[in-house]
């Protein structure tokens, strides 16, 4: 099964892990600890995994006048949400979530869309990313991010009809969707199938042993009070009663494209757009992928 195997072996390096001068002692750091103090090893190595690369402070560009920019404590960490100034109160509201090492404003353009359609997009900036706090997350931290935005929102009076989300933003959404979360409609954007094959992919580029990727696996797993394999596909598609669509484009070197039908098997009555040429991250500026996103959440 698709969540079962690596699925973007030959992309992951290059665009998680460049050949930079930190990596490269990195990699000669974890592959000495290994041998003469393992435990170390581990911690380092969980140390590396949840850290974005590259830095937050790239992606802190400059954003469109005409948005509200709020940010919220969460955890040890922080949130950043960006909202359409003009938009109506009684707007359906739409939460748009990015991927690992991403931001806020590859949603924008969706964002856009949506709000030209009536809706009130709300863009969530994870923790350790953009302008949010913090220097480490994780999938499970993201899972929670997203499922106590929505609750807030809630409360707020602003329940939230659509939850959309990119690469391991879309891991987490789906996640949190199958635990009940109170959301009309899902989309997933290019969704891994397997966060345990990320630990693999990472071993294989810095050299680790598979007593220490074990190590990593079950530090995060320990830390987090979540096994990994409660995210994938088989796991989370049963309990998702929310309609869903998932876009995967056929060529993407990140997430393979057997990922995104892995989570439509597993999902009842999922629907699947497939593109062609656009990758991973070229399919969340593409017009007729924004235009799919918002014909679903139009129902």
């Amino acid at each position: 099964m698709a969540s079962d195997t690596p699925s973007g072996a030959a992309g992951l390096p290059a665009g998680f892990y460049g050949e930079t001068l930190g990596i490269r002692l990195f990699r000669l750091g974890l592959r000495g600890s290994q041998a003469l103090w393992p435990q170390l090893a581990v911690r380092a190595a969980a140390r590396l995994f949840t850290t974005p690369l590259p830095p937050k402070w790239l992606h802190r560009g400059a954003w469109p006048e005409g948005w509200r920019i709020e940010p919220w404590p969460f955890e040890r960490a922080g949130l950043t949400l960006y909202t359409p100034a003009s938009a109506s109160e009684d707007a359906p509201v739409a939460l748009l979530v990015h991927g690992w090492a991403g931001h806020a404003r590859q949603l924008l353009p969706l964002a856009e869309a949506l709000a030209e359609h009536g809706w009130r997009p709300v863009v969530l900036e994870l923790p350790a990313h953009g302008r949010s706090a913090g220097s480490r997350s994780n999938l499970p931290q993201f899972a929670r991010a997203i499922e106590y935005v929505v609750q807030r929102l809630q409360a707020q009076g602003r329940p939230v009809r659509l939850l959309a989300g990119h690469s391991l933003g879309a891991n987490a959404a789906a996640y949190a969707a199958s635990r009940g979360l109170p959301i009309e409609r899902l989309v997933l954007l290019a969704p891994p199938a397997s966060p345990r094959a990320y630990t693999r992919y990472f071993a294989q580029v810095f050299g680790l042993r598979e007593p220490v990727r074990a190590g990593l696996q079950q530090h995060i797993e320990q830390r987090e009070g979540v096994l990994m394999h409660q995210f994938e596909p088989r796991a989370v598609g049963p309990r998702i009663a929310a309609p869903t669509l998932v876009v995967h484009d056929r060529g993407d070197r990140i997430n393979g494209f057997a990922d995104g039908e892995a989570f439509v098997r597993a999902i009842a009555g999922a629907r699947l757009v497939a593109t062609e040429g656009l990758g991973h991250r070229k399919l969340l500026h593409d017009a007729s992928v924004i235009a799919r996103v918002v014909l679903f959440a139009a129902g």
